[in-house]
């Protein structure tokens, strides 16, 4: 019979796992909770959570939404990171975490309803972040509207200085 204890922590998870962008799984196995605390403090500025669960309990919390995929990666001692907003963010910052602490092994995740692998959190992590996409497809915009406004302009500076030369060349007669 479940203790109200872990029905709350239950309930917790369905909650933090509603609306989530992204949910990365890790096992922590070799950390210190100094290395952890590291991390949860890393996590926060990218709009993330780390939470160590019991797989039993993080099972049933997941039954319940569209995260079912992670249900057969819940194995051995696992922590959950949990995005609100920036997917890319937060693997950029798993990634660097895992380079420096090697105990910290990426298993997967599900990044807007799509489960990828650890390679996948890898290759996300490798995309530029969201501003920088933004700028880019800015600057693919500008340029061509760009020269399309210096085109519809060119007749009319042709015809001013037609128009400039037949003045000078009209005065001088």
């Amino acid at each position: 019979m479940p203790t109200q204890e872990k029905i709350d922590v239950i309930e917790d998870l369905k909650e933090r796992l509603h609306g989530v962008t992204a949910v990365v799984l890790a096992e922590y196995r070799g950390l210190t909770v100094h290395q952890l605390a590291e991390l949860r403090k890393q996590l926060r500025p990218v709009s993330a959570q780390y939470k160590i669960v019991k797989n039993r309990l993080a099972r049933i919390a997941i039954e319940a939404s569209e995260l079912q995929e992670l249900r057969g990666h819940l194995k051995g001692p696992t922590g959950l990171i949990v995005a609100r907003e920036d997917p890319v963010a937060v693997a950029k910052t798993l990634q660097t975490f895992a380079r420096t602490n090697q105990a910290f092994i990426i298993k997967g995740g599900v990044v807007e309803g799509r489960f990828i692998g650890a390679d996948g959190v890898k290759a996300l992590a490798e995309l530029p972040s969201k501003e920088a996409l933004r700028s880019q497809l800015v600057g693919a915009v500008e340029g061509p509207l760009a020269q399309l406004v210096g085109l519809l302009r060119a007749p009319q500076r042709e015809l001013a200085y037609v128009l400039a030369e037949r003045g000078k060349n009209a005065g001088a007669e």
